[in-house]
This record gives C-alpha cells, sequence and structure tokens, in this order.
C-alpha cells in the first residue's frame, strides 16, 4: 500500500493560503471502488482511503511513513502564480503583451 504526500494548493476561492500550509499524508487506493446497481452509490471494501494525516513539515511526513514502514511517495509542493496588483492593470498601455479579446 502506498502513500502519497504532498502540500494541498489553495482553494481557488479564496485569496487566503489556509489549509495550504501543512503537508499531507494520503493512501493510494487498493481496491477499484464498485458501484451499487440498485442505488448507483460508489462504495469500496478499503477502509484506508478514508486516512488523511496533516503534518507540520515534509520532514515530519516522510519520518512518520518511515517509522511505520509505509512506501511512499513526495509529490513537490505547488507554486502559486504571482498575483497582479490590480484590476485596471489589465488595461495599461504599456503592458508587455497587448490586450485583446
Amino acid at each position: 500500500m502506498t502513500a502519497r504526500i504532498y502540500r494541498p494548493a489553495p482553494n481557488a476561492m479564496q485569496s487566503g493560503k489556509g489549509k495550504s500550509k501543512q503537508w499531507v499524508l494520503v493512501y493510494e487506493p487498493e481496491v477499484a471502488r464498485t458501484i451499487d446497481p440498485l442505488m448507483g452509490y460508489t462504495s469500496s471494501t478499503d477502509m484506508r482511503q478514508q486516512v488523511r494525516l496533516s503534518f507540520e513539515s515534509l520532514e515530519a511526513a516522510e519520518a512518520y511513513a518511515q517509522r511505520n514502514g509505509i512506501p511512499y511517495a513526495v509529490q513537490p509542493s505547488h507554486v502559486p502564480t504571482p498575483k497582479r496588483v490590480s484590476y485596471p492593470d489589465n488595461f495599461r498601455a504599456d503592458r508587455k503583451t497587448p490586450w485583446t479579446h
């Protein structure tokens, strides 16, 4: 059972950096999900898919995985794109690329 360690990206609907500073360890699915023929719900017998552990640093997450003998893969952290200063900057005459529809 392989685990994935990553730092989640910030919420796209908000400008804050909440929940994007911690590292998360999640287990990769071991068994495919099945569809219930009557109701159409998806289900799985793999209970480790529900486990989501948060750590303050990458080193702490790696130490936990090594201490418990969990094989893991580290996904590089997301680098956010820089934001523009203000909305009128989109329409400035001295832009490097001209604004078009």
